[in-house]
Formats: C-alpha cells, structure tokens, sequence
C-alpha cells in the first residue's frame, strides 16, 4: 500500500511540474499607468475603442485588446503617447460568427 501511495505522488507531483510548461503566453496587462477609458462604439457592436491619456512624463504605447465572443480575439494598432499626449487604438471584431465586443482591455508599455 505504500508502494501505491508513493507512486501516485510521483505522479501528481510529475503532472503538476508540467503545468507551467503548458499555459499560454501572459494575457495583455491592464492599463496602470495611463489613463485610460474603453468602450464600444454606440452604433457599430462590434467596433471596440481605448482612449487613453499620458500623464507621465515618459513616452508610452498602448493598444486595445479586444475580447470579440465567438470570433477570434483582435488587437488594435499600437498608439505612441509623448507626456501628456492622448489617442485612440481599436479593434474590430469581423466574421460571420462574432457575436459583437464582449469586452475591451488595454496593453501598454514605456516605448
């Protein structure tokens, strides 16, 4: 009976150090030094917008991350924002599947 236990926590302890292995790529970062608002667009739902402003005084980059329901996922171009500069990224969400913006998050990084 020993024997067993032994081996079944050889096993679970094998399994568990290959989790980390098999877990996807870090998801974007939310926005926390930019200020940002995102949002869908009140007329097309399936236009998702992040509007953010730079309050620091380094340059920064941001994108939209837009979650698109049962279409793919999809990012918006990359926006430079200089101290104190503002602008807008978005992502569409295309297909004959997507169900319109299920969500939109921001990614952003010092340029």
């Amino acid at each position: 009976m020993v024997r067993r236990s032994h081996m079944a926590a050889v096993a679970a302890g094998a399994a568990l150090a290959l989790v980390p292995a098999g877990l996807p790529a870090p998801a974007a970062a939310a926005a926390t030094v930019l200020r940002c608002d995102t949002f869908v667009h009140a007329n097309d739902n399936d236009l998702g917008i992040a509007a953010c402003s730079n309050p620091t005084g380094q340059t920064w980059i941001f994108r939209a991350v837009v979650v698109c329901g049962r279409a793919p996922d999809v990012v918006g171009e990359w926006v430079t924002l200089p101290p104190g500069g503002y602008g807008e990224s978005q992502g569409y969400c295309g297909g004959i599947f997507t169900s319109g913006v299920g969500a939109v998050g921001v990614d952003e990084r010092p340029a």
